[in-house]
């Protein structure tokens, strides 16, 4: 592989190469978070508010890819209205071959679940989450939401996880994933849910694509929380492409 400055161009990789260069800590025990985000090179984490708008060929190659390896993504309920989110569309075959050489996927091929977090359990039932997907989504909210609204998603196909009595903490959330075998955890965000994992130190890497945008404007950041925190993190690779676009990622120190 032609390495520029000490990074990797992305033409140079196949997509084996890919996934070994994302693959996850083989024999996991515990959930092992990875957070996957765009920014224009200004600090945007939105265009037009969605993050859509600062996508490129080269970032959408390794979303699909980190999708590829995740057992579970992990999103906010906000980010699921404001991002129009339906399931994961992943390749079966792909899967299995991946969990075959231990990186990640799935035995069978199934593609990863999305997880919401919602303490109120406020999702609309003709959401894309519920209509346009192949597995069910996991509604991960609380004893005190109400009754009814967690039934219908029920009865609308999701499974509906209570994991808090009036919010769903990062320890909580990551408890209820890892009970049911999901670790390797891919939060697409948005920034409060990020942020509330970082503040939590429950977050193992940060992939950050870099976009050759300045989109100027009033966009969040990519993560947001009550108070401000130092977690050290460690360069692992970066990846550039032709058109400008920086992929890295970040590890914990």
């Amino acid at each position: 592989m032609q390495r520029i400055h000490n990074a990797i161009q992305l033409t140079d990789l196949r997509p084996d190469d890919l996934a070994e260069l994302y693959a996850y800590p083989a024999e996991l025990r515990e959930p092992f978070v990875r957070a996957n985000f765009v920014s224009s090179i200004d600090g945007g984490a939105t265009s037009d508010g969605q993050s859509e708008g600062l996508g490129t060929p080269a970032d959408k190659a390794v979303f699909l890819m980190l999708r590829e390896l995740a057992d579970v993504v992990l999103v906010g309920a906000g980010t699921v209205r404001a991002e129009n989110y339906g399931g994961a569309r992943t390749d079966p075959k792909y899967r299995r071959a991946l969990h075959e050489r231990g990186i990640g996927g799935h035995p069978d091929g199934a593609a990863p679940p999305i997880a919401v977090v919602t303490a109120s359990a406020a999702i609309d039932l003709g959401a894309r989450l519920l209509t346009d997907t192949t597995v069910p989504p996991l509604i991960i909210t609380t004893t005190t939401a109400p009754a009814d609204r967690k039934q219908q998603l029920s009865d609308a196909g999701a499974e509906v996880i209570e994991a808090g009595d009036v919010a769903v903490t990062p320890k909580a959330l990551l408890r209820a994933l890892g009970e049911r075998g999901l670790l390797r955890v891919l939060c697409e965000g948005g920034p409060h849910l990020f942020g509330e994992l970082l503040a939590a130190d429950a977050v193992d890497e940060l992939c950050l694509t870099t976009a050759p945008l300045l989109v100027g404007g009033t966009g969040r950041r990519i993560s947001l929380s009550a108070h401000e925190f130092h977690r050290p993190m460690s360069r692992a690779h970066i990846l550039l492409d032709d058109d400008g676009t920086m992929l890295t990622r970040w590890a914990r120190a």
